[in-house]
């Protein structure tokens, strides 16, 4: 068997797509591309595919991947130049805002993306609740009194439970980029790198940290990239091509 790593964006409506729902969009793909994929064994064989970490709902990213086992000698899985066409084969057969950017066969033993991956590089606005402006530069002091901090203690709901923690060493990094403009002017744009382990840090819950006694809320959330990081060096899973940019592809026809 053959493994294959595919890296795909996520942008636009689909964005509220749940986790399993983009599963299947890419079951469905594989089978409209007639990619020969390795099955597992027993009662109910399904499709040897198996996803990085969840997107959690309602946000976009540009660095989403998958592993993909492909039955030895298929065609449209070479590294070389028909990567391009397998990718372009599959984003069409892929509903509006999810596209396949990138692929790569892996080496043996390669170890699985829920092992490998340790933290996430993220970007959100942040508005204030009652719609007033955002003042950057306050936000950008609170940033850097949260940087300069020990501890970072949140409480946050998980599997139905509130849990209260020192999320501290899961903020990496944390700056303001400057006014969102539209369609959120008075909101603030920030990017964050947030660990993944031993769990991970999602930006509304950041915000939580930042005081302003709850008055700042995410809008547009992205997931720019995420990190593999050993040993003091650190690279993404598959680098996706220099031509990618923020903005959602145009196809002049998708699956639905």
């Amino acid at each position: 068997m053959t493994r294959v790593r595919l890296r795909f964006t996520k942008l636009g409506k689909v964005r509220w797509t749940s986790h399993r729902d983009v599963a299947r969009m890419w079951e469905r793909a594989f089978r409209r591309v007639q990619l020969p994929l390795a099955y597992s064994e027993g009662f109910t064989p399904r499709p040897k595919v198996s996803f990085g970490l969840a997107l959690p709902t309602g946000h976009e990213s540009l660095a989403e991947y998958l592993d993909v086992e492909v039955a030895d000698g298929a065609s449209g899985v070479d590294v070389g130049s028909d990567v391009p066409v397998l990718l372009g084969r599959l984003s069409d057969a892929l509903p509006d805002g999810v596209d396949a950017v990138a692929a790569a066969v892996l080496p043996a033993g390669a170890a699985s993306l829920q092992e490998e991956v340790t933290s996430c590089t993220w970007q959100w606005v942040a508005v204030t609740a009652g719609r007033g402006p955002v003042d950057p530069g306050a936000l950008a002091v609170s940033c850097e009194q949260l940087l300069a901090g020990s501890t970072l203690v949140l409480t946050r709901h998980r599997k139905g439970r509130e849990v209260t923690e020192d999320v501290r060493e899961a903020v990496l990094d944390l700056r303001v980029l400057g006014p969102a403009g539209l369609p959120y002017a008075g909101g603030v744009r920030l990017q964050a790198e947030l660990a993944c382990r031993p769990r991970s840090l999602r930006p509304a819950e950041l915000l939580a940290g930042l005081g302003a006694g709850g008055a700042l809320q995410e809008r547009d959330p992205r997931r720019l990239h995420q990190w593999i990081s050993r040993d003091g060096a650190r690279w993404e899973p598959l680098e996706a091509p220099r031509v990618a940019t923020d903005a959602p592809p145009a196809p002049s026809e998708r699956a639905s």
